[in-house]
């Protein structure tokens, strides 16, 4: 969503790196440039006036004139004022002392608010609550089927007395669900509530009536953030007629311009608590003004990577397959757990999106065919057992079954085999501490490979070539040594004047 955003500002940024000292012209061009990013993402004109100002004055202090590095200063500056627009610190959920807490949810049809709720729910359940829907969105045609779905895929309690479509009384509903909830224990409750296309007095009314009937402990408006401008209007009615006290938003995974994200914070005074991230009921986090603003700048976001990491992987596991690992044992059995550990985290672009510097290969992870992973598993998994502990033994025949077993062709098979073994002697090389190969000037693993307290033989350096003290001789000796023996942009050495070739099985991995 904040890809065009994202580019826009290290647009803006290239033109400071290199610069010694930063004059007003230049603060007042980058100011400028970052002013049009932002309103081309639909960032609303109120909020893009404090945020410029307030850029522009810590730009212009000794904070910039006086570091070392005026460029990463200004970055480090538009960074703090992201963060806070965004809310400035994370917003946790106020539970109630006396339980059962009660969550309200609030906002227009086709936000996403019965997913959200069932999405609300399954991350409640995973934080150790014991949470209940209850279905008050008694208008929409089947919105009570479709929560009543959601909440079995959650594996959630949902009351549901009434079967909507017109019928029922939503306040009745709340308030017999919130007596419900303290009956069976169920320590949250979750109220899910109609939505209309846009914004009138029934909607407001019927959302204020169920409000005083429950008195939540928390409202949180789901709001669209593929909406753009429209959301600050939307936000605004809300906040008066239901008073809202957080903010979800919706379809962060779309590729619209997102300045609903960067607008509803600073123009309702309310903190954005979660973000929704994609259709399945995991793909929800909650929302860190920090992280976000890193994502924005490029900067990555490695603290919700690691978090997801920790929930897809068990660690006990992880350690075992690491050490076996380093110890060179490397099979197919052990490339299917990696891929399948990777597909736990999400879509590859979602993934690749959290590591800082990505940006620049953004179209390239675009590009990427996540079917391609689906399509080595269904290899892997035709191999027998023994296939997979050493493919040394797939042999022709071999292989043909296993592309009919898979669906694929010999020629998919032969090159995942050819792969793996490239994969493999690189393992085994790093486990030695010889290094990746093909690969001059990285070292292996500190440690692996080597025995503890055994001596290492000193290097003996290498004998230059003589130079002759004859002119003409030494001339002939230039001429004929190779040239530009230096490194390219990516570190590996050049021969010639021709880029160092990594070899194919590498590449493959990269």
């Amino acid at each position: 969503m904040f890809d065009t955003l994202q580019d826009r500002l290290q647009s803006a940024f290239k033109n400071l790196r290199g610069k010694g000292r930063l004059s007003e012209a230049d603060i007042d061009a980058v100011a400028r440039e970052i002013r049009v990013a932002l309103l081309d993402a639909d960032v609303a004109v109120p909020v893009v006036r404090e945020f410029i100002a307030n850029v522009k004055e810590r730009a212009s202090g000794a904070e910039v004139s006086q570091a070392l590095n005026p460029a990463q200063q200004v970055i480090k500056i538009v960074n703090d004022e992201l963060v806070t627009i965004l809310g400035g610190e994370t917003r946790r959920i106020r539970y109630a002392k006396n339980p059962p807490t009660v969550i309200m949810l609030a906002g227009l049809q086709g936000a996403g608010k019965t997913t959200l709720a069932g999405k609300l729910s399954l991350w409640l359940k995973e934080q150790g609550k014991s949470p209940m829907l209850v279905a008050c969105d008694l208008q929409r045609p089947n919105a009570v089927t479709q929560l009543q779905v959601v909440g079995e895929q959650a594996g959630v309690t949902v009351f549901a007395p009434e079967p909507g479509n017109g019928v029922g009384d939503p306040v009745q509903v709340a308030t017999a669900g919130l007596a419900e909830a303290r009956r069976t224990l169920h320590d949250v409750v979750i109220v899910d509530t109609a939505g209309r296309l846009g914004i009138d007095a029934e909607l407001m009314q019927q959302a204020a009536d169920i409000r005083a009937a429950v008195d939540p402990d928390e409202v949180l408006f789901v709001i669209d953030a593929m909406i753009g401008q429209d959301a600050v209007v939307t936000a605004q009615a809300f906040l008066e007629g239901v008073d809202f006290t957080g903010v979800v938003l919706t379809k962060l995974d779309g590729d619209a311009r997102g300045g609903a994200a960067l607008s509803v914070r600073s123009i309702t005074g309310r903190p954005i608590m979660f973000a929704s991230t994609g259709e399945k009921l995991t793909d929800f986090e909650t929302f860190h003004p920090d992280r976000m603003a890193g994502r924005i700048l490029d900067m990555g976001d490695m603290l919700t990577l690691i978090e997801q990491a920790e929930k897809a992987f068990d660690a006990d596991q992880a350690a075992k397959d690491a050490e076996r690992l380093m110890g060179g044992s490397f099979t197919m059995e052990d490339l299917l757990k990696q891929l399948e550990g990777i597909a736990k985290l999400g879509s590859m672009s979602k993934v690749m999106g959290m590591i800082p510097g990505m940006g620049q290969y953004k179209e390239q992870i675009n590009n990427f065919d996540e079917r391609q992973f689906d399509k080595i598993k269904a290899i892997i998994k035709s191999m027998t057992p023994a296939e997979r502990d050493n493919p040394k033994i797939i042999d022709g025949s071999r292989r043909l079954r296993i592309s009919k077993g898979s669906g694929t062709e010999v020629k998919d098979v032969n090159s995942l085999v050819e792969q793996f073994f490239g994969m493999q002697k690189m393992m085994q090389q790093m486990a030695k501490g010889g290094g990746i190969p093909g690969m001059p000037g990285i070292p292996g693993m500190p440690g692996a490979g080597k025995r503890a307290g055994a001596k290492q033989k000193p290097q003996q350096k290498k004998k230059g070539k003589r130079v002759s003290g004859n002119p003409a001789k030494r001339a002939a000796q230039e001429t004929a040594a190779p040239k530009n023996e230096g490194a390219n942009a990516f570190g590996f050495p050049t021969q010639g004047g021709q880029d160092f070739e990594l070899p194919k099985e590498l590449k493959d991995l990269l």
